[in-house]
C-alpha cells in the first residue's frame, strides 16, 4: 500500500488483521503499521453483517439483541479543523545567541546593525487519506412477513443500524490502537525509550530482570520507585529541550510538552496491579493524574497484552520516511506523548441506499468513511519498557 501520498487508500485487509488480533481470533505478526500510518493516516472497515440474512419468520415474539459499543482511545480523536485535508506544519529552529556589541565600540569604526539573520523554518507535510466502506442488504419479502408490528420493524432497523455503528466504532478503536503502536515503533527506532528495569538497577544496585521484577520480594519496591519515576519523566518532558523527539539534520527543534498537553497510555494490568498490590495504603493519584491518561487492556493481541509486533514507519533524521522492519517488543509498560504526536481525524462520512433490485427483491444500504491517522515524530514521545 502506498503511504504519505496524495491518494485514498483501501485498508480493509490490514483492518481485518488488526481486528482479528484485538478480538482474540488470530494474530498475524508483525502488523504492518507502516502501511497504515506514515506520519498521517489510515482507514476503517470490519467485515459484513450476517444478521439481516438470518432473520426467520416469527410465531410470537422476537428478541432484539442490541447494545451500543462506546470504544476506547477516544482521546486520540481530533477535529478536522486541526488536522483536515492536507496539513502543513511549520517548525522554527533555535538560533545561536550572539555577543552584545555594546562593549565592543571602537573609535572610527561602525557597527552593522543590518546583518541578515533569517529564521530557520522547517516545514513538514501530512498527505493522504484512507477510506473504508460497509453495506447491509435488506430483503423486501422478509420485511413483509418477518415482523408482527411497525414497532417491531422499527426495533429491527435500529438494531441493524446500531450494529453498523458499533462495528465502525470498533474499527476506529483498533486502528487507533495501531496508530499508537506505530508511534511506539518510531519512538523505539529513534531511541526515545525509558528502560525501566535497567534504570531501577542502576539506581538501586539491584540486578533484576524483566521476569524477576515480579517476584514478591522485588515487586513492591520496584513499583513504588516506578510510580515516582514516571512522575519525574513526565516532568522532564515539560522542559524545553531537544530530547524525546526526532530532530531533522540542520534544524534544532526545541519542544516542551506541558502536563496539560501530555497523554499517558499504560497497560491496564500493570496499572491495576500497582494500585492494588503496592500503593493501596499510601497511593496518591497525582502520580497518574499528572496528565490525561488511559488504561489500555492490550496493545495489539488480546492474548499477549504487553507485546507489540510491528513493521512501523518513522521520520528519519534526513527528513524522509523510513521503515523499521519487524520489531518484536515485549514488556511494553506504556507510552507518554504530546497530544500532537499522534491522533485521528474523521474527514468524511456518508451513506446512500441503492435502488431495489427488481430480480432479487432487495436493497443495499452503503456506508462510506474517510479517516486520517497520523504520527508526528517531531513531537515528544517516550516509550516505557519493562526491560
Amino acid at each position: 500500500m502506498a503511504v504519505n501520498d496524495l491518494t485514498f487508500e483501501q485498508v480493509s485487509t490490514l483492518l481485518n488483521e488488526i481486528v482479528s488480533a484485538a478480538t482474540g481470533k488470530t494474530f498475524t505478526s508483525p502488523i504492518n503499521t507502516k502501511d497504515f500510518v506514515t506520519l498521517a493516516q489510515v482507514g476503517l472497515k470490519t467485515g459484513y453483517d450476517p444478521l439481516s440474512t438470518s432473520i426467520n419468520q416469527i410465531m410470537s415474539r422476537t428478541v432484539f439483541s442490541d447494545r451500543s459499543y462506546s470504544g476506547h482511545f477516544k482521546s486520540m480523536m481530533v477535529d478536522a479543523m486541526r488536522f483536515g485535508n492536507i496539513v502543513r506544519k511549520l517548525n522554527i529552529s533555535d538560533a545561536e545567541w550572539e555577543d552584545d556589541n555594546v562593549f565592543k565600540l571602537t573609535d572610527g569604526e561602525s557597527i552593522d546593525d543590518f546583518v541578515v539573520k533569517k529564521p530557520k523554518v522547517l516545514q513538514t507535510n501530512f498527505y493522504g487519506s484512507n477510506i473504508y466502506a460497509d453495506h447491509v442488504t435488506i430483503y423486501k419479502n422478509q420485511l413483509d412477513c418477518a415482523f408482527s408490528s411497525p414497532d417491531e420493524l422499527g426495533r429491527f432497523f435500529t438494531m441493524v443500524l446500531n450494529n453498523i455503528n458499533d462495528r465502525a466504532v470498533q474499527a476506529r478503536e483498533n486502528l487507533n490502537r495501531s496508530c499508537l503502536c506505530n508511534l511506539m515503533g518510531s519512538a523505539y527506532q529513534n531511541g526515545q525509550v525509558a528502560h525501566l528495569v535497567t534504570a531501577y538497577n542502576n539506581i538501586s544496585g539491584s540486578s533484576l530482570t524483566p521476569t524477576s521484577v515480579y517476584a514478591p520480594d522485588n515487586y513492591k519496591a520496584f513499583m513504588q520507585w516506578l510510580s515516582g519515576y514516571l512522575a519525574a519523566l513526565s516532568g522532564l518532558m515539560s522542559e524545553r529541550s531537544l530530547k524525546y523527539h526526532q530532530n531533522v539534520t540542520g534544524y534544532n527543534i526545541m519542544r516542551h510538552t506541558p502536563l496539560t498537553d501530555q497523554k499517558i497510555y499504560v497497560n491496564a494490568g500493570e496499572m491495576f496491579s500497582m494500585n492494588s498490590r503496592v500503593l493501596a495504603d499510601a497511593y496518591h493519584e497525582n502520580y497518574v493524574k499528572l496528565a490525561a491518561h488511559e488504561a489500555v487492556n492490550f496493545w495489539q493481541d488480546i492474548e499477549n497484552p504487553t507485546d507489540v509486533s510491528i513493521d512501523a514507519s518513522y521520520l528519519k533524521a534526513d527528513g524522509t520516511i523510513g521503515t523499521t522492519g519487524t520489531l518484536e517488543l515485549s514488556g511494553v509498560f506504556g507510552i507518554i506523548f504530546d497530544t500532537e504526536a499522534a491522533g485521528t481525524t474523521e474527514v468524511n462520512q456518508w451513506s446512500m441506499p441503492t435502488r431495489m433490485n427488481a430480480s432479487g427483491g432487495y436493497t443495499n444500504h452503503w456506508y462510506h468513511f474517510t479517516d486520517r491517522y497520523w504520527n508526528d515524530d517531531t513531537e515528544n514521545a517516550l516509550l516505557l519498557m519493562l526491560d
